[in-house]
């Protein structure tokens, strides 16, 4: 069975399935596309197989020039039908993970993909899930499912788990040259996985078990999460103190050695540092672990959005005004600059307390044509920012045109140290 796979994937005749057509899914089958792969997206959003199936990308960092000559070559399409999967050689998980309000994983998603998966599994195939999830998942969750039927780990099948690794919006690292953790639940699993994804991808790290890959991805961003939330935390110590924190950290990041620049902001957000880390929390409680930095971390990050929302109310103050029935404009409501990505973002958080201190809102971003959350119901106006009693840097853009802002705002708020170049009474820095 091995052997019929590895010459399959070698001589790329396998056909290629990716169960969820995402931020992850959609790139990844991509990369197989272009490798000479045959591949079969599946997802249960019809509008989503409608719109890869006529060459329309809805992912940022898949241009349409690149998806339409795919599907218009056969090969790419996708699909609703798990059933497609009685076809398939090799399978790739891509659903979501979220953490449910008690900060529990909601394995739902990754559930529902393997028992479909399971129904339709036959030997020989390759199965890897590449969702962000707890260490144990593949081995614990996954694994008991698709051995239902009687087909047999290792030698009927083959189960990997991989991080996924993508940075939206980032024009260096993409699924394609982002090197490819991966371990299996046998050394054979191991090897076939590793097989398969250097057929597409310039560089694939083999792990010895698939704990330790699914523990990668948590420490990554974790490791991150903690520094953030460090470098908050000392955003707080010197906004109280009179101190500008962006200047500190630049000139700490002058050593050449034992120091690695991170930036405070108005709050975490995306797919990955707000979420990952509380997996890896909740995984340990189990073991009567209390993860300590990880919880204080999270709080702290948690806490940005309303650090925010006191600044604009004092930075009002100051200049005579309440926020109550001031106009203030956000800039960028997507979580990081230049996407569309709205998971998580903390301009939500931010707008919602300005809403609840009673401040008129508007909002503009390039990439975000309206918003629909809770009660706030807004569409981008970028011509509101002369009206403003306050503009709010919330997400740099780089669209933006920040001189025009400095020169036409009465007062600024810029979380980001956009306008770090602009020197006026007028901005009021995080």
């Amino acid at each position: 069975m091995r052997q019929e796979l590895d010459e399959k994937i070698r001589s790329r005749t396998a056909r290629v399935g990716v169960v969820g057509l995402g931020y992850v899914g959609l790139p990844l089958a991509v990369e197989f596309a272009r490798a000479g792969f045959k591949v079969t997206g599946i997802d249960l959003n019809a509008a989503k197989c409608e719109r890869v199936n006529r060459g329309d990308s809805y992912v940022g960092d898949v241009p349409t020039s690149v998806l339409a000559p795919l599907v218009a070559s056969g090969h790419l399409e996708a699909t609703t039908d798990f059933s497609a999967i009685r076809d398939l050689d090799t399978i790739n998980i891509c659903v979501p993970t979220p953490l449910r309000k008690t900060k529990d994983p909601d394995m739902s998603f990754i559930v529902s993909a393997s028992q479909e998966i399971a129904q339709h599994l036959h030997a020989p195939t390759l199965i890897i899930l590449e969702s962000t999830t707890y260490p144990g998942t593949t081995d614990e969750l996954v694994l008991p499912m698709l051995e239902k039927g009687g087909l047999r780990v290792g030698q009927d099948f083959f189960l990997c788990f991989s991080p996924e690794r993508v940075d939206p919006g980032n024009p260096n690292f993409q699924t394609v040259n982002i090197p490819k953790v991966v371990g299996g639940v046998t050394p054979a699993c191991t090897e076939i996985g590793s097989l398969f994804y250097s057929q597409a991808l310039e560089s694939v790290v083999p792990v010895s078990s698939t704990q330790v890959a699914e523990m990668v991805k948590l420490l990554e961003n974790t490791f991150r999460m903690i520094n953030i939330g460090l470098v908050n935390e000392i955003a707080l110590m010197c906004d109280r103190m009179g101190i500008n924190v962006w200047e500190v950290i630049d000139a700490a990041a002058t050593k050449p050695f034992g120091f690695m620049p991170f930036y405070p902001g108005p709050g975490l957000g995306g797919h990955c540092i707000p979420v990952d880390p509380f997996y890896l929390s909740w995984k340990t409680k189990q073991a009567g672990i209390e993860a300590r930095f990880i919880e204080l971390a999270g709080y702290i990050n948690g806490q940005m959005p309303h650090f925010v929302a006191d600044k604009v109310q004092n930075a009002l103050n100051d200049h005579g005004k309440a926020v109550n029935g001031s106009h203030v404009h956000v800039m960028g409501v997507a979580y990081k600059r230049d996407i569309d990505d709205m998971r998580e973002s903390p301009a939500i958080d931010v707008l919602l307390l300005l809403q609840r201190r009673h401040a008129k809102l508007s909002y503009q971003d390039p990439h975000v044509p309206e918003l629909d959350i809770e009660d706030l119901r807004l569409k981008s106006d970028p011509a509101a920012a002369a009206s403003a009693d306050c503009v709010v840097i919330v997400t740099d853009h780089s669209a933006f045109d920040y001189a025009k802002v400095v020169a036409e705002a009465p007062l600024i708020v810029d979380t980001r140290n956009a306008l770090k170049r602009f020197n006026s009474a007028k901005i009021v820095r995080l």
